[in-house]
């Protein structure tokens, strides 16, 4: 059965103004496809109903692909190609080792292929399963401008390089965001995405166990959580066990990760970095309280759409690929 969202937002004028603001340029617009592609977003949505209802806990890995294709080389569906002989691809870097849903894309662009040949972009299709995955976790909807093109170059050197790491602080994180046109908000906005998912025992154990010469666990985490963890990621080399990144709720698109990094229970320490800022620390305080859940959807919808346009290519570059695993 489908899988139903029982979320209903009424779009303000504001956020379609944003969806569709300072993109003359980069020509993206809603509607892109309307001529050659009408059906394109009801394709999309049709075929993420089928793959959440049998899988719901990919709508965390799916929103996490388009979150590491467009902080490289920005939303140009560059992750999603296979390496080489002669290169190591994006999909390949350490950092991107665990992320999944590539099947899911190459099925959803198969639709589109047979309905439209040749027309919309990975980098679109991945951008709407994104914002289809928040919905279907009963998360916020907005609108997406379309017309971005496939890259052509995909490279693990550069996305060990520029994606946000696990062990990220504030001026660290900023930096980065700020190379892709986001801002500090954007950045304690856009760590609401962990709500969704969960994490292999290596990219948090280091806060575990041996953590510095005065300390055996990072003194921000929790101890009690700290403990817990401990329970499922026996040590530093465990690859195999995964953690829920918003404990008890990670299938569902809500506020209560806030609630856990407020009480120092945030899986990574990119988490935890959001209370060392008086910024980031008031909005996490903020939403941590359960009364301003609409202002947060509000607030991811608005960012996911400035992230969604950055470094996009379009108009002549790029290519509009067959199958997004592979240039044409």
């Amino acid at each position: 059965m489908a899988v139903k969202s029982c979320v209903v937002m009424l779009i303000p004028l504001a956020l379609l103004l944003l969806a569709g603001s300072s993109l003359a340029v980069a020509q993206l617009e809603i509607g892109y496809y309307s001529k050659t592609c009408p059906s394109v977003e009801a394709i999309v949505r049709e075929e993420m109903e089928k793959i959440i209802s049998a899988a719901p806990s990919l709508t965390g890995p799916l929103l996490r692909l388009h979150f590491h294709d467009c902080f490289v080389r920005g939303c140009d569906a560059s992750v999603l190609l296979n390496s080489t002989e002669g290169n190591l691809a994006e999909r390949d870097a350490k950092p991107n080792k665990s992320l999944r849903g590539f099947s899911s894309v190459d099925r959803v662009k198969a639709k589109l292929e047979a309905a439209c040949p040749n027309t919309v972009s990975c980098a679109d299709v991945l951008t709407l399963m994104a914002r289809d995955a928040v919905v279907l976790a009963k998360g916020p909807f907005w609108p997406v401008a379309l017309g971005r093109r496939d890259g052509k170059v995909s490279s693990a050197v550069e996305a060990a390089d520029q994606l946000p790491p696990a062990f990220g602080d504030i001026p660290l994180l900023t930096k980065i965001f700020a190379s892709k046109n986001l801002d500090l908000k954007d950045l304690v906005v856009l760590s609401g995405a962990h709500t969704l998912g969960t994490a292999h025992c290596p990219s948090y154990a280091d806060r575990l166990y041996n953590f510095s010469s005065a300390y055996s666990a990072d003194p921000s985490l929790d101890s009690e959580y700290a403990d817990r963890l401990r329970t499922r990621c026996k040590s530093l080399d465990d690859k195999a066990m995964l953690s829920e990144m918003d404990p008890g709720s990670y299938k569902t698109f809500d506020t209560s990760y806030y609630r856990h990094v407020a009480k120092r229970r945030g899986l990574f320490q990119s988490d935890a970095a959001l209370l060392t800022d008086a910024t980031t620390r008031e909005y996490v305080q903020r939403i941590a309280t359960g009364k301003f859940d609409d202002v947060f959807f509000k607030d991811f919808s608005e960012s996911m759409i400035k992230m969604g346009n950055v470094g996009v290519l379009t108009g002549a570059e790029g290519e509009i690929r067959k199958k997004c695993y592979i240039v044409n």
